[in-house]
């Protein structure tokens, strides 16, 4: 049976849940299941977007111990670290939005796997960090990478360099989370969220995250004229169409995916 599977409901919000009793924990085994079910959401006409959670009392509460002991050689620790930056990195690259809900404990391998996700929601009690110092090790699902961009290097150095864990009100205030959500809601509340882009058409949802995506490691100028270019494909799009005839008309326009 799968460690990682997802239901799909009539707007297309697929909630992917992980459930590796007790912690959740990355095992590789769990990798290759999160990964199947990934390539399965983003293969499937019917899911526009993707609720990450975990099962039970973590989100994902870091990688397999065991396996990290095996680790005697550099290219073996190397080697190992393909899978997980893979995945991450097609989640990152997926032209349908993953949304993280932070149900709690998200250490490790599980931060890691919400930094990958566009956009995230924390539980107020949820527990973060990137503890793999404590192990003699750095994180390598790209953590010590996208922790930077997002929140600066001051706060990646207190995090990865401490290996202290944050809560999920300090979490948004740093701006690794999106915003919080009452103890036991955070799945309801990214649900919501959900709802609100599915609603969306997807020519302006794929466009504008490949603006956002590939525009940010531009030159600024250079990013203006990709955005303008994403834009300008829109115009040719029965969407646009749509939207523009359903504002001048005063009604509620009805989303079309060309």
């Amino acid at each position: 049976m799968s460690t990682c599977t997802y239901t799909v409901d009539d707007s297309g919000i697929a909630i992917m849940t992980i459930n590796n009793p007790p912690m959740n924990a990355l095992a590789t085994p769990v990798l290759k299941d999160i990964e199947a079910a990934v390539d399965k959401a983003l293969a499937d006409d019917a899911v526009r977007v993707i609720v990450f959670t975990g099962a039970g009392k973590a989100f994902i509460a870091g990688a397999d111990i065991r396996e990290i002991e095996q680790l005697k050689t550099a290219k073996a620790g190397s080697t190992y670290l393909e899978r997980g930056q893979g995945l991450l990195n097609k989640m990152e690259q997926a032209d349908k939005p993953f949304i993280a809900a932070i149900n709690g404990f998200a250490l490790g391998g599980g931060m890691e796997l919400a930094l990958a996700c566009h956009i995230r929601l924390a539980d107020e009690t949820a527990q973060l960090g990137l503890p793999e110092i404590k192990l003699g090790v750095i994180p390598g699902y790209g953590g010590t990478q996208r922790s930077p961009r997002l929140i600066g290097k001051g706060r990646a150095y207190e995090l990865i360099l401490s290996g202290n864990f944050v809560d999920g009100k300090t979490a948004a205030a740093y701006g690794i989370v999106n915003r919080t959500a009452p103890k036991g809601e955070v799945v309801e509340e990214a649900k919501k969220l959900a709802a609100a882009i599915a609603s969306k058409g997807r020519p302006a949802i794929i466009q504008a995250m490949k603006a956002i995506r590939e525009g940010v490691v531009m030159e600024f100028m250079a990013a203006q004229t990709f955005e303008r270019e994403q834009f300008g494909v829109l115009c040719e799009t029965a969407n646009k169409d749509e939207g523009v005839d359903a504002f001048l008309s005063k009604r509620n326009p009805v989303p079309k995916d060309n």
